[in-house]
């Protein structure tokens, strides 16, 4: 019994809540100096109203949830404050007032999929000072709720962009990271859309997940379950270990002549002192010898050739198409791990690194023939 009255949530790290915070502090602050006003404005119905703050929570807190979409937050403080308004106006007695506007605020915003817990503050606080409603009447609606609410999500959308989160969050049907309808890999679950939300209607979670969430946990929960059914395998187990390497001074000609030779698809960059320095995806190279970008794939020899000089000489060197910044693994790194890392498709390989040397390569091959020998022999 006293551990139902703990935390229920997960720990969140301090950068999110730092994050949160100050997207928080920024919209608010934003809000509260040019649009809106701590004093009541009869006139223009300028003015802060407390839910916003509730709002803020929701926007930045916990963008991802289906309670803090735009639809959620612009309909559901709108009617919230139009159900409060109109409440004003109908019923004298303050506490049935009060009430109704509450209930009949949650039953308009469930039947319309805008369920927004502040948009319950705002049909309150409208029901509960009627005197500083009646000067405004129904302009209350536009303004301060409907543009604080519209201004909310428009800073919420520009700060999440900026700090590399997702709002408004896509839908389940939404393009994948290539740009078509297939999803990522890693959230192809075999369920379609109308299954998910039968799924959270039967667990009664419509409030707290989306479709587009619960994609993603079953998604991360199949990953899981295939790397614990390969067994206790780690990246020296499975890592190409005699590896071509490249200097950061080594001209762009001669790693295009090492890719055509050994058909690699990735070459690491080693330093004089033996250190990793980065790796060059074969991608990465067709694109900067690329003038059109149908050479990415469709030219590759064309753009092969003008890097060994057999056209145009291209200036430039290993350092300058390497990337230093990707994902890297140890050797006991266990392939678990590995799996999330190439699923959706942005990574090629993993360099293994040890004391800051290159010891190996995962590829996407070594990952696939790993996964071949486990299926072949549980049948």
């Amino acid at each position: 019994m006293w551990k139902t009255l703990g935390p229920a949530m997960a720990r969140v790290t301090v950068k999110e809540a730092v994050r949160a915070g100050l997207g928080a502090l920024l919209a608010v602050g934003l809000i509260a100096a040019f649009l809106l006003s701590p004093e009541v404005d009869t006139r223009f119905g300028l003015y802060l109203v407390a839910p916003f703050g509730a709002s803020a929570v929701m926007v930045f807190a916990v963008p991802n949830s289906p309670l803090a979409q735009p639809w959620s937050v612009i309909i559901g403080n709108s009617l919230g404050a139009a159900i409060g308004v109109a409440m004003c106006y109908l019923v004298p007695d303050a506490t049935l007032r009060v009430a109704l506007a509450v209930s009949v605020t949650i039953l308009a915003m469930a039947q319309l999929r805008a369920v927004h817990p502040p948009a319950g503050g705002v049909a309150m606080a409208a029901a509960l000072h009627p005197e500083e409603i009646f000067p405004l009447g129904f302009w209350f609606v536009l303004t301060p709720i409907g543009l604080g609410a519209v201004s909310l999500v428009a800073i919420g959308a520009v700060y999440a962009r900026m700090t590399g989160r997702k709002y408004p969050f896509r839908q389940y049907d939404g393009p994948g990271r290539a740009g078509t309808q297939d999803r990522d890999p890693s959230d192809r679950v075999g369920l379609s859309e109308e299954q998910l939300t039968s799924i959270l209607e039967r667990y009664r979670q419509s409030f707290n997940l989306g479709t587009e969430d619960l994609a993603r946990l079953i998604g991360a929960a199949q990953m899981e379950a295939v790397a614990q059914s390969t067994g206790p395998l780690t990246a020296a187990d499975i890592m190409s270990r005699d590896l071509v390497t490249v200097a950061p001074e080594t001209p762009l000609g001669k790693v295009a002549a090492l890719f055509r030779h050994h058909r690699f698809t990735t070459l690491p960059v080693v330093g004089a002192d033996g250190l990793f320095q980065g790796i060059i995806f074969q991608l990465d190279l067709i694109s900067r010898a690329s003038e059109d970008a149908r050479l990415l794939r469709g030219q590759f020899e064309i753009s092969m050739r003008r890097l060994t000089g057999q056209g145009a000489q291209p200036m430039g060197t290993a350092a300058d198409v390497m990337c230093a910044k990707g994902p890297r693994v140890a050797p006991t790194t266990p392939l678990g791990a590995l799996l999330p890392m190439m699923a959706d498709g942005e990574t090629e390989a993993v360099p293994v690194v040890e004391d800051k040397r290159i010891v190996g390569v995962v590829t996407r091959a070594d990952m696939l023939a790993v996964l071949a020998r486990r299926a072949r022999y549980t049948k």
